[in-house]
């Protein structure tokens, strides 16, 4: 592993220890001051930042998916309680879009080192055998990104090394991935608003 290589790999490490802890400290101080049981402090909130809280949110997705510095399923949610179903919705898709495009480029210009920084030996070694065949790989791809659940970001890392092309991996991203967004944003959302009622 290159110098270069073994740097990215522990900026990526502090990043998802940052990113936990500040997604931490926001939850914790979100319930405490209200912003996602009443929408009259929860717009309070986000007119601080003056029409920015939608570039800064969907900016936010981006960093997630390129660097996994908060779950994705717990971001999807939060850009529902905060700017409701539907611009959550579409806030969390923007965002996670770029976010796999770029990873995909990033697999595709850099190749395995570069990916060998990101993921574990173990994750690269699971799903190694999807890569033999470029149809079976799309396939499946296709059904990991539609179901909820899927490590997606790791498979957009893992479609950068396969023979699929980036027009076709865009469109499996583009029609497969707002299924999960929706499952994952409603789900999580269902599950927050129940601990805001059963602990305040």
């Amino acid at each position: 592993m290159t110098s270069h290589h073994k740097f990215f790999k522990i900026f990526s490490n502090v990043i998802t220890v940052v990113g936990l802890g500040l997604s931490v400290w926001f939850f914790i101080y979100g319930f405490q001051q209200g912003l996602f049981t009443n929408s009259d402090t929860l717009s309070l909130f986000l007119l601080k930042f003056n029409g920015f809280a939608p570039f800064l949110f969907v900016l936010l997705q981006i960093l997630q998916v390129t660097f996994p510095i908060l779950p994705g399923g717990l971001s999807c949610a939060a850009g529902v309680l905060l700017f409701g179903p539907w611009y959550g919705f579409l806030y969390n898709y923007i965002g996670i879009l770029i976010g796999s495009f770029i990873n995909f480029y990033l697999a595709r210009r850099y190749g395995l080192p570069f990916v060998k920084t990101i993921i574990s030996e173990k994750s690269y070694t699971r799903y190694l055998g999807w890569l033999q065949d470029e149809k079976r790989f799309r396939i499946l791809f296709a059904l990991a990104i539609f179901f909820p659940f899927a490590p997606d970001d790791l498979l957009c890392i893992i479609a950068g090394l396969s023979k699929i092309s980036f027009k076709r991996f865009a469109l499996i991203i583009a029609l497969c991935k707002p299924a999960s967004i929706f499952l994952y944003s409603i789900g999580l959302t269902a599950v927050l608003e129940f601990l805001v009622n059963f602990f305040l």
